[in-house]
């Protein structure tokens, strides 16, 4: 299971209702923070997520409103004895850019360790039970969006197992790890005995201009996260700031086969984000706007 926390879900102004952005993703021992805008570890805070629990962050690209709670962030988790390393993936320029954050700020000489990754489209990271990838985006700027997927894993068909005589302990734990197993004179394979689980799929759309990126990442996802800076009656404005009007997100969840939409990145012009739930649902219905600490279980 993914659960999803939105820490921020305004733009480049913060309103009193909406924070920059930012968004975590948590599955078992890892701990996702997709884009880090200004004041994202109070907004930890306020939704019991511990720093210690960030294991990486995706950047979607260096706009400030994306990137300008990384030092605050970093120096709370030096203070508090960030036990790991922690991994940042963003795009080429990211170690630079760090580097003239760490001459901005008077760090601690314990500084956490942090190791950085300057990306491409394609594989970001990938552990035992996730797959991280990126998908270049239009938005003026290097900039891109990210799907979060859980792998497929086998489970045991506990009736089929005990038909064929499979006692519980190791053997068991071999055929739900895809390994064929000897049972006497008997061959037994995974499939006999198992059956596949489809893992979950999350995708991110940051700002962008409509583009083939944006249907890649929303490809069957089972919750998409994308940007809708404008109403679809502000279209112009959308293309000449690169940017997505709820409609444009609609239509991109309904083509690429996605399961649930949420809507983020309102301009702070709006004070109320129930037109742009509604200018969506016109296209595709399962749309919502999401808010400040939403959390959803995927």
């Amino acid at each position: 299971m993914l659960e999803l926390t939105f820490l921020g879900t305004g733009s480049m102004t913060p309103t009193k209702d909406r924070n920059h952005s930012g968004v975590f993703i948590k599955h078992l021992h890892e701990g996702i923070l997709v884009d880090c805008g200004e004041n994202i570890q109070r907004q930890m805070k306020v939704a019991g997520l511990s720093l210690a629990k960030v294991t990486r962050i995706l950047i979607s690209h260096w706009h400030g409103d994306h990137t300008l709670g990384l030092p605050g962030l970093i120096q709370s988790m030096n203070a508090a004895g960030y036990p790991h390393t922690l991994h940042v993936y963003g795009p080429k320029g990211t170690k630079k850019r760090f580097g003239y954050m760490y001459q901005a700020f008077a760090f601690d000489d314990r500084s956490i360790r942090v190791e950085l990754h300057e990306i491409e489209e394609g594989i970001v990271f990938e552990t035992r039970e996730l797959t991280a990838a990126a998908r270049l985006l239009d938005h003026g700027i290097d900039t891109y969006g990210y799907e979060v997927a859980e792998k497929d894993r086998r489970r045991i068909d506990l009736k089929k197992a005990k038909a064929l005589l499979v006692p519980h302990g190791p053997l068991m734990g071999k055929l739900q790890a895809g390994e064929r197993i000897k049972l006497g004179k008997k061959t037994i394979k995974p499939e006999d005995a198992t059956y596949v689980v489809k893992g979950k799929k999350v995708a991110f759309i940051a700002d962008t201009a409509l583009c083939d990126g944006c249907y890649a990442l929303a490809k069957d996802a089972d919750a998409l996260i994308s940007e809708s800076t404008f109403l679809s009656d502000m279209e112009e404005k959308s293309r000449e700031y690169k940017h997505m009007t709820s409609r444009d997100a609609a239509m991109v969840a309904k083509k690429a086969g996605a399961k649930k939409l949420y809507l983020t990145h309102f301009s702070s012009r709006y004070k109320d984000t129930k037109l742009h739930e509604k200018d969506a649902k016109a296209i595709f219905k399962d749309t919502m706007a999401a808010r400040d600490f939403l959390k959803v279980e995927v």
